[in-house]
């Protein structure tokens, strides 16, 4: 479960309210091109329990659908754009004319921790004079990036999602570079009004994660995270409890089965070997907690993504 958040619009915020945002390098914002496209339905954009590695911006142009995660509800309306993060479980539901443009992204796993660990972002934005077009040029210069269906199990599993990523990968550079300009300025509208989260102002904090990042594939613990950031092993649990609604030991298995998740469809290596490259001891407590994350052993979430 991706901890990018999705509780706020910012259509109601005037354009210069926004919270001004750490200077991350833009460079950090690698995001690639997977599907897009546009798509009318008339009451059957109706999935359930849809959860990928990749994250969904839409633009809606028609109609009016809702999609329903554990944060809440995203009620979808015209000229408004939406994005829902990877590995964020979600129902989408509609029972009428719905029409949107669609992109799916994906950014390979990163040691640092990237800007959705720092921001809160909203999950909806007024779109801006021009958005439209972007989606329109995107769907007129990439016409074979459309979907095979609406269905995501026309889509979303390992053989498709490895094809789409190696289809990018071959783009010709300035494929990429006006792909990215265009990505890039459709991610800008949530970024204008994202947030820093509360312990963005801790640097104490901020190092414990990137080192948490940095040793993602190292048995990391308790003790030398509380030297990382210079407090004991209590006060750094209670900061975890405070920020993330977790534990330290839980937050760093979290971001392993994240990537274990991402291992297991793009990667051939075995389940104890997905394990162990991740600072897992025990690959059985692994295939447990794996299970207790999301709901299924990762053999079974591998058959499933086939």
């Amino acid at each position: 479960m991706s901890i990018f958040s999705l509780p706020m619009k910012g259509g109601g915020l005037g354009r210069g309210s926004a919270t001004n945002l750490m200077q991350l390098p833009i460079e950090s914002i690698n995001l690639q091109m997977l599907n897009v496209g546009f798509a009318k339905h008339n009451g059957d954009w109706n999935w359930e329990d849809v959860q990928s590695p990749f994250a969904r911006i839409y633009y809606v142009t028609e109609g009016y659908a809702k999609v329903f995660t554990s944060s809440g509800v995203m009620e979808l309306r015209p000229n408004h754009l939406y994005i829902i993060p990877s590995y964020v479980k979600h129902t989408t539901w509609c029972d009428g004319k719905f029409s949107h443009y669609y992109l799916h992204v994906y950014e390979a796993f990163r040691k640092e921790a990237d800007i959705f660990e720092y921001y809160d972002f909203p999950s909806e934005v007024e779109a801006c004079e021009g958005d439209e077009r972007v989606f329109a040029d995107m769907c007129r210069l990439y016409p074979f990036a459309t979907l095979p269906a609406s269905d995501p199990s026309s889509y979303d599993f390992a053989s498709k999602f490895n094809a789409y990523v190696k289809r990018y990968n071959e783009m010709q550079l300035y494929e990429k570079m006006e792909l990215r300009g265009r990505i890039l300025l459709l991610f800008s509208r949530f970024v204008h009004y994202a947030t820093p989260r509360l312990w963005t102002t801790d640097e104490r904090f901020t190092n414990v994660l990137d080192y948490i990042h940095i040793h993602l594939n190292s048995d990391v613990d308790v003790d030398t995270l509380s030297d990382v950031a210079c407090v004991s092993k209590a006060y750094l649990t209670r900061l975890f409890q405070k920020h993330f609604n977790t534990t330290p030991l839980q937050y760093i298995n979290q971001k392993k089965v994240e990537k274990a998740q991402l291992l297991l469809i793009t990667d051939s290596m075995t389940v104890k070997e997905i394990a162990y490259s991740l600072g897992f001891n025990d690959h059985s407590y692994f295939i447990r907690f794996f299970k207790k994350v999301t709901g299924l052993t990762p053999n079974q979430y591998r058959d499933e993504m086939k």
